[in-house]
């Protein structure tokens, strides 16, 4: 009998959750379960979500950012933030295009956010990285290369992670006293291709007060949470549905 795990927004409606069960059994699964993202990233950080303590997680992903609160195998607080490592892209695409006339690509946009995009830049850091950026001029529509620095598309990026940043308040704000005291002393693990943006730690640590870190393999988080409780079902029986 062939069976499905599938990971789920956090904040998925009963009627999304039916459309991904419906669309499993179409293609075959007799035994569909649906875990929220979240979960998985936690799981697949290896974070102990069995304990009664609190553990708050960040999954930064393409499309969304995934914040909860988990204790007791379940999400007791989450949220669904829809900006994540794409706005990001797209703000860098628009600050080249406005600032420097210059049109690149979805690629070459992605490439800059993971060579010198900077969430927060201290003082400490004297030496600005920078990169030769290769794209088409918007006036003469020819070929131009021209050399960027990570303090311009710091400021670039700063809407989306503000927008990211809200969202992490916000669940913080609705924690319980007794899950708000543990997340301090555990802090917030941040999982996600996104989370490899350099520096997103220590933006979310200056600007919450909670210690940030990002796990170790933050891009694989989710997937191998799916994987760990399709191999332990009944360990996770649970934290699906």
């Amino acid at each position: 009998m062939a069976k499905g795990l599938i990971s789920i927004p956090g904040g998925a409606s009963q009627v999304e959750k039916r459309a991904v069960v419906s669309a499993c059994r179409e293609v075959g699964a007799k035994e569909v379960y649906l875990i929220e993202e979240p979960l998985a990233a936690a799981i697949g950080a290896k974070i102990p979500i069995s304990q009664a303590s609190g553990h708050m997680i960040v999954n930064l992903g393409g499309g969304t950012t995934e914040i909860g609160i988990i204790s007791l195998g379940q999400l007791v607080i989450y949220q669904t933030v829809r900006v994540a490592g794409n706005k990001i892209d797209e703000a860098i695409l628009n600050h080249m295009r406005k600032a420097h006339n210059l049109i690149i690509g979805e690629r070459t946009a992605e490439e800059i956010k993971f060579k010198i995009g900077n969430a927060l830049i201290g003082e400490e850091e004297k030496e600005e990285r920078k990169m030769e950026v290769k794209g088409r001029d918007i006036q003469t529509g020819l070929p131009r290369i021209l050399e960027v620095g990570e303090k311009s598309i710091n400021k670039a990026i700063q809407k989306p992670l503000k927008q990211i940043l809200e969202g992490v308040k916000e669940v913080l704000s609705k924690a319980p006293p007794e899950l708000a005291a543990d997340i301090i002393d555990l802090g917030i693990v941040l999982s996600g291709g996104t989370a490899l943006l350099t520096n997103i730690d220590r933006f979310i640590t200056y600007h919450t007060g909670v210690a940030s870190f990002v796990v170790e393999e933050p891009l694989f988080c989710v997937i191998r949470g799916v994987g760990m409780v399709v191999e332990n079902l009944d360990d996770f029986k649970d934290s699906i549905r």
